[in-house]
């Protein structure tokens, strides 16, 4: 085990998982949410940290420290978008066809620092994340920079919001929110192109963590998190949005927590 600076050892390896149901939107842009099943992973290995974000795995290359001070992030991701590839309730959209998953991989680099505020554990994280579609569902890419605070308020309660905004290719753009003449014709939304990249969203999220141990550093909790997304733009305008949707997107999660 490695040591503190004060001499006492640094657990170098933790991890966290958890599983539970998410109501989400039928699909990206949607007025209507389903339920379905979730997942995440959050912790470090051998000082490396990886964690989910939505369907995004990332894996921090750079070792971090324990305890207080600045560590560096450069990571790999590796993600599958799965946005209209299941049945869709909206009977208009649903005409559009079902798309392909998306298989993405990119990288990110960010930087963080704990000790900020409250706290000698409390942590804020600035990063930059890349994606780009290997498999030609949009053949394009997604930028995301990412902010995020997170906090115990005690041995066994844990808080951390953060912010987000995707700025995406036009390939994402033509093949999430366009509708093409036949698609027009097939489903009786008008037709619509995107022909620029652009800002697509921004994302605001909420999450606690309640060790049912006493210890959020092992053993099971329970776990909440809730997102509010708005699109913008051109995509806000996508008639999937703006004429049988709605920008304004609410996702919510529950579930138990493993720490080990």
């Amino acid at each position: 085990m490695r040591k503190n600076a004060d001499g006492s050892n640094a657990d170098r390896s933790r991890v966290t998982i958890g599983v539970g149901a998410a109501t989400l939107p039928d699909y990206e842009g949607a007025d209507e949410n389903s339920i379905t099943p979730g997942a995440i992973v959050v912790g470090k290995i051998a000082d490396h940290d990886l964690f989910t974000r939505g369907t995004q795995l990332y894996f921090n290359l750079i070792p971090s420290g324990s305890g207080p001070g600045t560590n560096f992030e450069l990571g790999v991701i590796g993600a599958v978008r799965l946005d209209r590839t299941n049945k869709v309730d909206d009977l208009r959209v649903r005409a559009l066809g079902k798309l392909d998953t998306a298989c993405e991989a990119g990288g990110y680099v960010g930087i963080s620092r704990t000790g900020v505020i409250t706290s000698d554990y409390d942590t804020l994280t600035v990063r930059v994340a890349y994606v780009h579609d290997l498999s030609d569902a949009y053949d394009s890419y997604v930028v995301t920079p990412q902010i995020n605070y997170a906090t115990p308020l005690s041995p066994r309660t844990l808080v951390s919001v953060g912010a987000s905004a995707d700025y995406v290719g036009k390939g994402y753009g033509r093949t999430y929110f366009g509708v093409t003449p036949a698609g027009a014709i097939a489903s009786g939304l008008r037709a619509y192109s995107i022909n620029d990249s652009g800002w697509k969203r921004y994302n605001l999220t909420a999450f606690v963590l309640q060790s049912l141990s006493g210890d959020l550093r092992r053993g099971f909790g329970l776990g909440a998190g809730v997102l509010y997304g708005r699109l913008l733009g051109d995509y806000k305008r996508s008639p999937i949005v703006s004429d049988v949707g709605d920008a304004d997107q609410l996702a919510a999660a529950v579930g138990l927590t493993y720490t080990f």
